[in-house]
């Protein structure tokens, strides 16, 4: 945790120790969640009959008899030019490689519903491929699946599926924030600290000087 911009949020915001915290678990929790949507796109999309998942192997899925390969984002905007440009040439490769292959820049959350050819201007170069795409995530899905609303269906039960995995595995986000904070509230009774020292202590103990906290 930066304990700095949290003595920040607690000063300007006027928010106690303890608040604080649990919203930055809450924080560091989401930012989890976020960073592994992508890995859920691709094992949902590549349990699929037929498909596969990409392992360290360049591409994120691909299709058994090497038809299909892609490269799943979860956003449109993740990527600044230099990794689009390295992007398209990697899926070219695969296209020239794979002559039958149809390559795909995949965006779960992008700005409209499409498929069209990948054809621009990247850091001043022009790209085209008759057989590189870049595809929404609701189009990808119903190309995967053969279904159009896949992904809608994947929507409505997910919620489902999470309580079904939260009741087998007896976890819920209440629990990790509760057992973290309690943790480190059990720390400050021992070390009689406020909160914020205490956290700062464990992240910075090796910096000069935060040894006196």
């Amino acid at each position: 945790m930066d304990t700095i911009k949290l003595t920040f949020d607690s000063k300007f915001n006027e928010i106690n120790e303890e608040n604080l915290i649990q919203s930055e678990i809450l924080r560091q929790i989401d930012k989890s969640i976020n960073n592994s949507i992508g890995t859920f796109h691709e094992q949902v999309l590549g349990g699929i009959k037929g498909f596969e998942v990409g392992k360290l192997s360049g591409f994120d899925i691909k299709a058994e008899d090497n038809t299909l390969f892609a490269d799943i984002k979860n956003k449109h905007n993740t990527m600044n030019s230099s990794a689009a440009e390295a992007l398209f040439q990697k899926l070219a490769r695969y296209a020239d490689d794979f002559k039958k292959a149809k390559c795909y820049w995949v965006q779960i959350l992008a700005k409209g519903s499409f498929c069209n050819l990948w054809i621009g201007d990247i850091n001043g170069k022009e790209y085209s491929h008759s057989r590189v795409y870049k595809i929404s995530g609701d189009q990808f899905y119903a190309l995967i699946s053969g279904q159009d609303d896949a992904l809608f269906q994947l929507y409505k039960v997910l919620p489902i599926a999470i309580n079904d995995y939260l009741i087998a595995t007896e976890q819920n986000v209440e629990n990790v924030e509760n057992s973290a904070l309690n943790e480190i509230k059990t720390e400050t009774k021992t070390t009689k600290r406020n909160i914020l020292d205490q956290i700062t202590l464990e992240n910075y103990g090796y910096y000069l000087g935060f040894n006196k906290l």
